[in-house]
């Protein structure tokens, strides 16, 4: 497989390396955006920092007043849930190949090259 070589120079800073590497429990790399808890709030979010989501966000909200009413409430949110939900299956799969190259990446062999 690939390996990683990693050459520290500590020189006279050994003994504080030390003592501050005990604080660090590990270095491995995470690109990802998401965990599996916060996907859902965070990406709704980010979502409608987007001026077009909260356009049709407004409309629908709109339509749900009874004096300003036009269509049927529920066709009014089906542009909007889709492209919401579009937009999040799109992402999702974004990172989870991010999670998946994270993964392969820590878990490469390494030599730490030491004097």
């Amino acid at each position: 497989g690939k390996r990683r070589i990693v050459i520290p120079c500590l020189g006279h800073f050994k003994e504080e390396y030390e003592k501050v590497s005990k604080l660090y429990m590990n270095n491995k790399i995470r690109t990802t955006k998401y965990t599996l808890l916060n996907f859902l709030p965070r990406n709704l979010f980010e979502q409608f920092h987007r001026v077009a989501n909260l356009y049709f966000l407004f409309l629908v909200v709109l339509n749900w007043v009874p004096l300003v009413e036009a269509f049927q409430k529920e066709i009014t949110m089906l542009p909007l849930v889709a492209v919401l939900a579009i937009i999040a299956v799109k992402d999702g799969l974004e990172d989870y190949s991010k999670y998946k190259m994270d993964k392969r990446i820590n878990n490469l062999l390494t030599k730490v090259y030491s004097r």
